[in-house]
C-alpha cells in the first residue's frame, strides 16, 4: 500500500465523510443519493456524494476494506499506462465515474420516489474490484475473507446473483449499482487498453 496513496485518500476521505454524515443530519441528507432531488431538482452532485456516504460502520468497514485490497491493483495499471500524475487522475475519474454509472438505474427507476435514497460506495467498489476479475481471473478471491474461488468464477456468481437480486426487489440493497458497478469496472479498462481483453482471453484458455 506505500505506492498506493490516492487508495488510502480515497478510503480516508471516505471514513471521514461517512462519520459528518452519522453525526450532521443536514449533510446526510444533503449529500444522500435521492433520484428525485436530482432529476426534479437538479442536484447532480449526489451521484457523487452519495457514495462517500455510509449506512453505519459494517457498511462502510465492508467497502472500504474491499477497496483496500483491490483499489492498489487499479491504480498502479493507470499509473504504469499514464504515468503517476496522469494515472492518478484517471484512476480517480475510473472511480468517480463508476459511482455515477452505477447509480444510474436508480436513478431512472426511482426519479418519481421522492422517498427514496441510496448511499455507499458499492458500485465504485465493485468497478475496482472487477478489474482485478479482469486483470488476474484464475487468481484466487477469498469469499468472506475465508472461502477460495477463482475470480473469474465469483464474478460470474456476482453478476448472476446481483442481476437476480436486482430483478426481484426484494430487499434494501442496491443491487443495480453492484451489478452496473462491477460491468463497468471490467469493461471500461478495456476501452482504455484493448489488450487486456486478449491477456483476459489468454488467461482462462490456458486454464483449459
Amino acid at each position: 500500500m506505500v505506492n498506493s496513496p490516492l487508495t488510502i485518500a480515497l478510503i480516508a476521505i471516505t471514513c471521514i465523510t461517512s462519520y459528518m454524515a452519522w453525526n450532521n443530519r443536514d449533510v446526510y441528507f444533503k449529500w444522500i443519493g435521492n433520484p428525485y432531488m436530482m432529476v426534479h431538482r437538479k442536484q447532480y452532485h449526489r451521484l457523487i456524494s452519495a457514495g462517500f456516504l455510509h449506512a453505519d460502520l459494517g457498511h462502510l468497514a465492508f467497502n472500504m476494506i474491499t477497496l483496500y485490497f483491490f483499489g492498489p491493483l487499479t491504480e498502479a495499471f493507470f499509473a504504469a499506462r499514464f504515468g503517476d500524475i496522469t494515472g492518478g487522475v484517471v484512476y480517480i475519474g475510473f472511480y468517480l465515474l463508476a459511482m455515477v454509472v452505477s447509480s444510474l438505474p436508480s436513478l431512472v427507476k426511482y426519479k418519481d420516489y421522492p422517498h427514496y435514497n441510496a448511499l455507499g460506495a458499492s458500485g465504485a467498489v465493485s468497478a475496482v474490484l472487477f478489474f482485478f476479475v479482469l486483470f488476474a481471473p484464475l487468481e484466487n478471491l477469498y469469499l468472506y475473507f475465508a472461502i477460495p474461488i477463482p475470480a473469474i468464477i465469483f464474478g460470474v456468481l456476482y453478476i448472476a446473483f446481483s442481476y437476480y437480486m436486482a430483478k426481484r426487489n426484494a430487499d434494501n440493497i442496491g443491487h443495480d449499482a453492484h451489478l452496473f458497478g462491477a460491468l463497468f469496472g471490467f469493461f471500461a479498462p478495456i476501452a482504455i487498453e484493448p489488450r487486456l481483453a486478449l491477456s483476459f482471453i489468454d488467461q482462462l484458455l490456458s486454464a483449459l
